[in-house]
């Protein structure tokens, strides 16, 4: 199944952020809070949203910082995205 976002909404997929001791042992970042970094896996195709004219500035494989508490999380395929609206989005990584 393929996630198709309509007009200015984008799909995420969470980056994972894993911790190494100095010692060498990598620790899962389970215990710790989401980290809102992620990568835009689809985008919708802008146009005229609640009637204004929006222009999609992310593409696919950008790597994103998003609001903390912004968008939906889904589950399609046993892997997890979040859509969130293009102005949810705070920064590219570059």
């Amino acid at each position: 199944m393929k996630l198709v976002p309509l007009g200015d909404r984008v799909v995420l997929k969470q980056l994972v952020e894993e911790e190494t001791t100095a010692s060498g042992i990598v620790l899962p970042g389970q215990n710790k809070e989401k980290p809102q970094q992620a990568e835009v896996v689809a985008v919708g195709p802008g146009g005229v949203v609640e009637g204004k004219e929006v222009k999609i500035e992310v593409k696919v494989g950008d790597k994103v910082i998003y609001s903390k508490y912004a968008g939906t999380e889904v589950k399609v395929d046993k892997e997890d995205y979040i859509i969130v609206k293009q102005n949810d989005i705070l920064a590219v990584l570059a």
